[in-house]
């Protein structure tokens, strides 16, 4: 699905991944990715700090499969409280 959602490029720009999973602008995904609250790898394209920086489509398919199982996990835990009340 990522794939074809980004045309099968490898490396997803940071402003997409921004925008399109999180929500948010690219400056504020830089800085909850920076801190560690968004645990997910960004690629340079340079050694410099200006340049342009992406997400691996793979990391970003872990991250998303990742979060689907804390939620499923969520859920489960939230039905089973539900049917002993």
């Amino acid at each position: 699905m990522l794939m074809a959602m980004y045309a099968g490029r490898p490396i997803i720009s940071a402003d997409d991944v921004a925008k399109d999973f999180f929500g948010l602008t690219t400056d504020k995904f830089m800085r909850k990715v920076s801190a560690g609250v968004i645990a997910l790898p960004l690629v340079r394209m340079e050694t410099s700090q200006k340049c342009a920086k992406g997400v691996h489509i793979h990391d970003l398919a872990a991250f998303l499969d990742e979060r689907r199982a804390a939620a499923q996990k969520e859920c489960q835990q939230l039905q089973g409280r539900g049917g002993r009340d």
